[in-house]
This record gives structure tokens, sequence and C-alpha cells, in this order.
């Protein structure tokens, strides 16, 4: 007995009517432009976390801080915005990603010019607190949003390569930007820059995006977001302390108390019908293996990134801005990798890809291990094109698959849980990074120069300073082997981030292969999104 070819069957629908499920629906130009209006916030909120970095000497001669208030001044935004950025986001997917977004938008917009006008160190701290809770608002907001504008998987991947590269470059053009309205303006005017693009958003975002929210199951819990902000500010604050000053006891208890915190935070979130953040969806490997693989993508590019701005300005003696203008270059490298990243994502498994993406970022990292104080610039620059280049693909990629695997009711909280890890990222590679070359600078300094004054052992801008008060021949000595010792420390930094990239790429393979890029509408908990479009 004959029979023709077999027919598979249809999939079964989730009604079971052995219907074909329909493909996810294409976003058309309103929601393209709809992503065009979200880019304006995440750019703002990424540049003022490094638009300080050149006017705070104007600043000191205006308001005269003392050391500790510099560095509060400095922090306080990056503090408060990892601090809330969980709280924020849950918020947003219970009363509406937009609102959150919009009422963002009028607390940075209010804090620029509270920041701008501010006439005492205590104020412009305040102000900064002001500025990390309106970004705190904005950056969950921005990711979820694409989430619920962008349902085609081809298309969200798209999207999302342009939010992180946005990202990226907006704490790259921080600098630039401030350098660039100091030589003609005084220090108020690199918070009231962000002004036009706030009052931009507030009045494209309510006609071009739709709101999105969950619709509310149980009450809010506040003692959660309490809980969210006290275990991450302590934890971030700590490392960051410890990668400036070394081992302090209350910097290290604040680590202890900050991890005793989010434990309590973690039990509670188990317990709670209704969580803050959803474990079972950290326990997914493309949620919570993305969230790892990107920890630490931002430690090793954070770590660095000082080594490369004191190594380009002290070593190389360029100016502020020159560096800051010579620090855009290596965005090149992005520019051309995250779209490469998405096209061989088509043809190749998500895993692999993005180990390929980590892999490429480990050689950049090495190429820098070569470095020495009389290589052109050029070479510097090729070798953080490349990193950079390979570290943000394969960051796209992680971004786009925790995207895709959180359901749309959980958009806000998966988005702020990923930034969250970011930022923790961030702060872990600063310390360690910093650490490994501030131990190599020190053992550098202490053979050929045993004459000169501790601070010229313990930080590059102490040698500088310390060299000045010398005589020429002595001064002459104490630079070069600063530099010396400094640029050797710079190159065990590239080693470490290295093999952070490499142990990235490990854990690509290992924990996110296979795992593709479907969507997980519907997934989790059962709940529904509602999304209220304007016709188009």
């Amino acid at each position: 007995m004959t029979s023709g070819p077999h027919i598979p069957a249809p999939p079964v629908s989730a009604c079971g009517t052995g219907a074909p499920e329909p493909a996810a629906p294409r976003a058309g130009h309103r929601e393209w432009t709809a992503l065009g209006v979200l880019m304006l916030p995440l750019l703002f909120v990424s540049m003022d976390v490094s638009i300080l970095f050149y006017a705070l000497p104007a600043i000191g001669a205006d308001l005269e801080p003392g050391s500790t208030q510099q560095l509060w001044i400095l922090d306080m935004y990056g503090f408060v915005l990892a601090g809330l950025l969980i709280t924020m986001g849950a918020l947003g997917d219970r009363i509406g990603r937009r609102t959150v977004l919009i009422t963002g938008t009028v607390l940075f917009a209010a804090a620029s010019v509270a920041a701008a006008y501010a006439q005492s160190p205590g104020a412009l701290i305040a102000a900064r607190a002001l500025l990390g809770v309106g970004g705190a608002c904005l950056m969950p907001s921005t990711l979820a949003l694409v989430r619920n504008l962008f349902h085609d998987p081809r298309q969200r991947s798209r999207a999302v390569a342009l939010w992180t590269t946005v990202m990226a470059t907006g704490i790259s053009v921080g600098p630039v930007v401030s350098g660039a309205l100091l030589e003609h303006f005084w220090w108020g005017a690199v918070f009231l820059v962000n002004l036009p693009a706030m009052a931009l958003l507030l009045v494209l975002a309510p006609l071009l995006l739709p709101e999105s929210r969950t619709p509310a199951e149980g009450r809010f819990d506040i003692l959660s977001a309490v809980l969210s902000l006290a275990a991450l500010l302590p934890l971030i604050h700590g490392i960051k302390e410890l990668a400036k000053h070394g081992y302090q006891p209350l910097p290290t208890l604040g680590i202890t108390a900050g991890f005793a915190l989010g434990f309590v935070f973690l039990r509670r979130q188990a317990r709670l019908v209704h969580p803050v953040v959803d474990l079972a969806l950290l326990r997914r490997r493309a949620f919570g293996g993305s969230i790892l693989v990107n920890l630490l993508a931002m430690a090793a590019t954070v770590g660095f990134a000082a080594f490369f701005s004191q190594y380009v300005q002290s070593v190389l003696g360029k100016s502020p801005f020159e560096a800051a203008m010579w620090s855009l270059v290596p965005s090149l490298g992005v520019m051309v990798a995250a779209p490469a990243g998405g096209a061989l994502v088509r043809r190749f498994d998500r895993g692999y890809v993005m180990g390929g993406g980590f892999l490429v970022s480990a050689a950049g990292f090495l190429s820098l291990t070569r470095i020495g104080t009389e290589s052109p610039l050029w070479m510097t620059l090729a070798g953080s094109a490349v990193y950079a280049g390979g570290l943000v693909s394969a960051m796209t990629l992680a971004n786009e698959l925790a995207l895709g695997a959180a359901p749309p009711e959980r958009a806000g909280s998966a988005a702020a849980v990923l930034e969250s890890g970011q930022e923790l990222g961030g702060a872990l590679g600063m310390a360690l990074l910093g650490s490994v070359g501030a131990a190599v600078y020190g053992r550098g300094m202490s053979s050929p120069v045993p004459a000169v004054p501790d601070a010229a052992r313990e930080t590059l801008s102490g040698a500088v300073s310390v060299a000045r008060q010398l005589p020429y021949q002595l001064r002459e000595t104490v630079l070069l082997a600063a530099f010396r010792a400094f640029t050797h420390s710079m190159n065990m930094a590239a080693a470490g981030a290295a093999v952070a990239m490499a142990g990235a790429a490990v854990l690509s393979v290992a924990l996110l292969r296979g795992t593709g890029s479907v969507p997980a509408d519907g997934a989790g908990s059962g709940a529904r999104t509602e999304e209220k479009r304007r016709p188009r």
C-alpha cells in the first residue's frame, strides 16, 4: 500500500482550533518614529552619567565644595539611578510605561534647572539626586516601550540595537558636549542642554507613544521597593569607594549590608503572590544568562574607561576636549558591529554569535596590553574600536534576547533588572580593574624613584602634581616613571578585561546556545497587557 507525501499538520493554536498561530504584527512608520522619540531621553540620561567629568573644576571654583562633596556631586546621580531602576520599572508596568516616562521627563527637566542654578554644593547634590529619580523613570520605560512597540522579533532586534548604540554613544558624547559648552558658557549649561530635548519629548510622547500597562493585581509592595533601594545603594557605593580608596571598614560594611538586604529582597519576592521582580523570569536561561553576560561586559568597558581617558590626557598629553573627541573614534566600531551582529544571528545560533562578539572584544583588549608610552595614538584607538564593536554587538543581542524572553506584562520590571545588572557590573569593573591597576602602578613606582612623596606612588594625577614642584631633572624622572607604571597598569587592566570577555564568551555558548529569540508573549504569569493605541 502506497501513500502520498507526508503533509505535517498545522500547529495547534492556543485556542485549540488547529488554526496556525498568526504572525507577530510588524511595526510601521508610526512605531519607528516613536522609537526615535524614545531615543531622546535615553541619550540625555546616558550623557548625564559622564557630562560632569570636565565641568567639575569650574563647579569647584564657583561653589567651593569639599572633597567629599565633590565625590557626591559626581556620584549621586548614578547611585539614585541604580537604586530606583527596579522600583520604577515595576511601577511602570502597573500604572503605565508612558505615564512613568512623562513623569520622569518632568522631573528630569526640573532637576536640570535646579542643578544649573544651584547656589551651594548641597543644593547641587540634591538636584543630582532628583536627576537620578527622573533618569530611573526614563531608562526602563524606554526599553519597555520598545518591547511593546515591536512585536516582530527581527524588527525588535534592530530597535534594541539602536537602543544599545544610543546608550553607549550618550556616555561617550557626554564629555564632548561638556567640553564644547564650557568653552563658551558657564558650568550650568551642561544641565540646561537637557531642556530642549525634554520639552520635545513632552510634546511628542502623548502623540506617538502608546500607553501600555498590566492591569493591577494586588497592591504594589512598597516594602519591596524600599528593600531594592536599600540593597543597591550601599552595595554600589561601597564597591566604588573600595575602588577609589582601597580597603576601608565603612564601604566594606556597606557591601555586606547590601548583600544581606538583597537576600531579604529576593526571599520576599519568592513569597509574594505579585512580586516586584519575577524570580521565575530570572531562572530562564535567556533572561538570567543575558543579565550575567551583560554584567561582565559592563565590568570590562566601565572598568577600562578610566585608564583610557587618563592615558590619552596625561601620558599622550592631549587636552580634556581633545581626549573627549578622540574617545568618540571607538564608536565607529560600534556602528559597524551592532548591525553585523543582527545579520549574523539570522543565520547562526545566537549563543555562538554572542560568544564570537565577546571574543572579538577580548582580542581588542589583548591588543591594548601591547600599548607603551611611545605607542602612536592610532594603535590605542584601533584596539578600542575592536573591543567596543565586539562588546556592543554582543550586548545588543543579549538585550534583545532578555527583552524577548520577558512577557509584555513584565516589560518594565524586566528592563529595570537588566539595567540594574549593568549598573552593578560597571561598579564591579571599576573596583576590580581599578584595584589591579592601582596595585601594578604602585609596584612600578616603588623602585625607580624611592625619594618621591607617597602621593606620587598612589595615582598618576598625584605623580603629575608632585612633579610640578620638583627640579627639572627630577621632575622628568618622576614623570617618566609614572607614565611607564601607569601604562603597565593599563596593560594589566586590559588583560583583566580580556579575561572577563573570554568568560562572557564561554557563558554565552553554555547558557544561551539554542535559546533563539522567540517572544514570550503570554508566557510567565499569564497576566495580560492593556495597550491603548491611537488609530494610524
